[in-house]
């Protein structure tokens, strides 16, 4: 499959290198005005892999996990990432189709290596934090969130994956959470980013 153009960049944090594939999720989005229900409604237009990120995600359109995937393990091999297993960022609220997932399960498919599901798991409930501005807030939120299997993740080299990046909170926090699970290194793949403010 042709490889979706993407524009990544470098992202700070705990991990021993982080990037996300695509520094603009979203390009533009015009207000259009509310439609008969009274829902707000916009004209939006994407990156590329920002669609495909979005059709994924809101409507559950699994064709474009091929795309997507290809696109991220090239990413992967051209850095010449060295790792054991890939492990998805805990999604944010529970549903039927987690899109984190199955772009973890489709890269690793890929890269012919393992998706570690179980190494982090979610111990509390939090917010959707997409509706909290404040990292420091974010952070405080996430406190205690997390479980690590110490067994699974110890002494490897780890790819974290998600699917959306806004402030990097929840990535950090789960970096960090693996890195003192004595993981030997931590690697950050992001795949579009939706905005720039913390």
């Amino acid at each position: 499959m042709p490889l979706v153009a993407i524009d990544p960049r470098r992202l700070r944090g705990p991990w021993t290198a982080g990037y996300v594939l695509e520094r603009h999720h979203t390009l533009s989005s015009e207000f259009l005005g509310h439609d008969s229900y009274g829902h707000a409604q916009f004209n939006t237009k994407r990156s590329a892999l920002g669609e495909l990120v979005f059709r994924l995600k809101n409507r559950s359109d699994r064709t474009t996990l091929p795309d997507i995937a290809d696109t991220a393990a090239d990413f992967v091999r051209k850095r010449k990432l060295r790792i054991d297993a890939i492990v998805p960022v805990p999604p944010s609220r529970r549903r039927a189709f987690q899109p984190v997932v199955e772009i973890a399960k489709a890269v690793a498919d890929r890269l012919s290596t393992p998706v570690l599901k179980g190494a982090v798991t979610k111990t509390k409930e939090t917010p959707q934090l997409k509706d909290i501005f404040g990292y420091d807030e974010r952070q405080k939120l996430l406190a205690g969130a997390f479980a690590f299997d110490l067994n699974v993740v110890e002494g490897s080299r780890l790819l974290l994956n998600a699917d959306l990046y806004r402030s990097g909170a929840t990535a950090a926090v789960v970096a960090q959470g693996l890195i003192d699970a004595g993981t030997s290194a931590v690697y950050f793949l992001a795949i579009t980013k939706t905005r720039t403010r913390a």
